[in-house]
């Protein structure tokens, strides 16, 4: 009987070519060869091996892929890479943002290659099928832009997992039962991502810090401040530096100085507020003008570059203005004590004193250190009520505006000069309005809060005279340091604010939107868009649809930030501007205090390239801080409205989504949402061109502007959410 041949294992790989180019593209600038492919792909066997050999061989023929020395093999450079910045989007999906590319570049989730939110990376564009839409694969993760995060911990047996808070964090953070760091099941944890191995599903971590129980009020405004990455508390060696600085005023630096100390000078500030960093000194001249200087905090007389106490103000660049607290870039010995100017206190200040007549010229400027001593502080409700009552010579202020506890008198002097001061600065303002400045006076919501932080009730600031009175002069401070450095000769290295002209298809979608108000632009150029959006802003002033019109317009506007590159300031219309008046709590306002010193003292040009990295931190640091700031004030709506579950409330459709349509209460501002799904009496969809949600059977619509009647039906204080029942139309629409 004959042998039988003993069958052959088929070891042919499936898609070789295809593992090969995947493996080269991973790490396009290694070279490869086909032992290290091989490992790669997990085999050994001679087969695989002369397989791997036989497609390299194939591929270079095709030019693919080079041979850069003998039997080690790259991709063939390509014009399809490129570094960007990761958006993930709904589902886990995420576009690659490059900043020379008209769109984004679509990438599936399983493609992102462990890329999260933010990271920058470096991404290959290809095409799915022939004629089909380009996609993108992530090759390289080049910088994590972040690796702490906060979540609410699971606890196994033998392991924990952190599911983190963050919509835009499509896995969760496994940690090893030896790192959990006294974690107990159910709470908040600051959670580091330390590994993520090669064939891991979740990335590996361990617990910094415990938060606290979800939905308490200090576990989660600790948590708004640690998801961004945000310090509540600065660490002992930066508090034991600064409670040692000598904060006196000896008479060694007074000398250095120009003392100011006779001439009338005081703050005017909110009621409830802690620190002064700006002052106003006035006094008449004999040829008739005036002399008015605006008085800064001399904050680098005491953070000079390279003590913990600089280190730290630069980390942190920015005070963070959460609903409860401030979480102050300088500590309290400083920012509350030797920095603010207190009344009945003498202060080291830097200062801008102008020489203006009365038609609000300016005839001389000076710029300096000064001595300063503050006569008195105000209230904005205090100026406020001195502007709008002239002819009161008493100058008494009721007992309810007051900061003091009893009505007291006001200097005959001061009142005078609050009322020139205002008469001036709406000179300014209109000079400043007509050469195309936007006048955004967007209505804040502010909280009364208990003892115990919970929201007594919701009230709304508008900003006044005597708010536009400080804001006249502190621009005019700002533009005139900026220019007087900005027209130097020889070009000297500067920080500057400024602010890009808005984006052509913003301004059309913006236009597209007022139409269904009845509002029209004019945006044929500049000063026409300019001039059409303040008058949109006052035509809107009062109107139920106000807040949402002012917050998309706000949108349209180009995102203002810090640069040593001028390009002017375009919404407030100034070819020059810089940030010079609160050094207390913006880290650019003492970079500009020290150039503006070392100019002053002819120092040469500083390096660009140190101070464009700096400002570039400011402008992260300041986004990261107005994140934190819009959450909170997120946190102690749903909170205002706990109280308010199975009520219901008049609204206006302030976002239509293809999930849900997006409510803001008219009475308090808190917005919700109702979710398409739970429509019942029809099936919606999206209209994106109609910023609308129509019913497929009645028709019925929902638009973006519409007034309507909603129920609370859910306040989720953990994921800050409002969740609506639609009760349909309001008969005011």
């Amino acid at each position: 009987m004959p042998k039988r041949k003993k069958k052959r294992k088929n070891n042919k790989l499936e898609g070789v070519s295809q593992s090969i180019l995947n493996i080269l593209r991973k790490d396009h600038s290694k070279p490869y060869n086909y032992k290290q492919i091989a490992a790669k792909l997990g085999v050994d066997d001679p087969s695989s091996r002369n397989q791997i050999i036989k497609k390299l061989k194939a591929l270079q023929g095709k030019g693919t892929i080079q041979e850069i020395e003998r039997g080690k093999y790259i991709l063939t450079p390509s014009q399809n890479y490129y570094t960007g910045k990761v958006d993930i989007a709904a589902r886990g999906q995420g576009y690659i943002i490059v900043e020379d590319l008209e769109t984004d570049i679509f990438v599936k989730n399983h493609n992102l290659n462990k890329a999260l939110h933010g990271d920058t990376v470096e991404v290959y564009v290809f095409k799915r099928k022939k004629g089909g839409k380009s996609e993108g694969e992530v090759t390289k993760i080049i910088e994590r832009k972040r690796t702490e995060f906060v979540g609410t911990i699971s606890v196994q047996e033998n392991f924990a997992f952190v599911e983190l808070t963050d919509a835009k964090m499509y896995t969760d953070i496994f940690v090893p039962k030896n790192k959990i760091n006294g974690a107990k099941n159910g709470e908040k944890v600051l959670v580091a991502m330390e590994d993520w191995p090669e064939k891991a599903d979740s990335p590996f971590g361990s617990v910094l810090k415990v938060l606290g129980i979800p939905g308490e009020h200090n576990t989660e405004i600790h948590s708004i401040l640690a998801q961004y990455g945000l310090p509540y508390e600065f660490p002992k060696e930066v508090e034991d530096y600064a409670n040692n600085i000598d904060t006196s005023i000896n008479k060694a630096e007074i000398k250095k100085r120009r003392d100011m100390r006779d001439v009338l000078t005081f703050t005017i500030d909110p009621k409830d507020a802690k620190d002064f960093d700006d002052a106003l000194s006035f006094q008449v001249l004999e040829n008739g003008n005036y002399e008015i200087g605006i008085h800064i905090a001399d904050v680098s007389h005491y953070v000079t570059p390279g003590n913990v106490l600089d280190d730290e103000a630069y980390e942190r660049a920015t005070s963070v203005y959460l609903v409860d607290r401030v979480v102050p870039m300088l500590p309290e010995v400083l920012s509350n004590n030797a920095c603010s100017l207190r009344p009945h206190e003498e202060k080291f200040t830097f200062s801008a004193v102008f020489e203006i007549n009365k038609k609000a010229e300016i005839v001389n400027q000076w710029f300096g250190r000064t001595v300063t001593y503050s006569d008195a502080r105000f209230a904005y409700e205090e100026a406020q009520h001195i502007i709008e009552n002239p002819k009161d010579e008493t100058h008494i202020i009721p007992t309810e505006i007051s900061i003091t506890d009893e009505s007291y008198s006001v200097k005959k002097e001061i009142a005078e000069a609050i009322l020139e001061m205002d008469r001036l600065a709406k000179i300014l303002r209109t000079k400043r309005m007509r050469l195309g400045a936007i006048s955004f006076d967007k209505v804040e919501v502010k909280f009364i809060l208990d003892e115990k932080n919970n929201p007594d009730g919701v009230y709304f600031k508008e900003s006044k005279d005597a708010n536009k009175l400080i804001e006249e002069f502190m621009l005019l401070a700002n533009k005139s340091v900026a220019k007087f450095i900005g027209k130097q000769n020889p070009k000297k290295t500067f920080v500057y604010r400024v602010h890009d002209e808005p984006d052509d298809e913003k301004i059309a979608a913006l236009e597209n939107i007022i139409k269904r108000f009845g509002y029209k632009m004019d945006t044929r150029d500049r000063n026409s868009t300019a001039t059409s959006l303040n008058k949109l802003l006052k035509d809107v002033h009062g109107k139920k649809e106000q807040n949402m019109i002012d917050t998309i317009a706000i949108r349209t506007m180009s995102k203002a930030i810090y640069t040593t590159h001028n390009i002017g300031h375009y919404g407030l219309a100034f070819d020059y501007y810089t940030h010079f008046t609160s050094p207390i709590r913006r880290y650019p306002d003492v970079m500009v205090h020290r150039l503006l010193q070392h100019y002053l003292n002819e120092g040469k040009s500083v390096k660009e390239e140190e101070f464009e990295e700096k400002c570039g931190h400011s402008s992260d640091m300041e986004n990261l801080a107005s994140n934190a700031e819009r959450d909170s004030i997120k946190y102690m709506q749903v909170k205002y409205m706990l109280d308010h579950q199975d009520k219901d409330f008049l609204g206006v459709i302030s976002g239509v989504t293809d999930w849900g349509i997006y409510v803001e209460i008219i009475e308090n501002k808190c917005e919700g949402m109702v979710r398409l799904q739970d429509l019942r009496d029809d099936h919606y969809v999206f209209n994106r061109d109609e910023y609308a949600a129509v019913g497929q059977r009645t028709h019925n619509v929902y638009r973006l502007g519409d007034v309507v009647m909603v129920h609370v039906k859910n306040a989720d204080l953990i994921k800050k959410h409002l969740d609506f029942t639609m009760l349909g139309h309001s008969k005011e629409t």
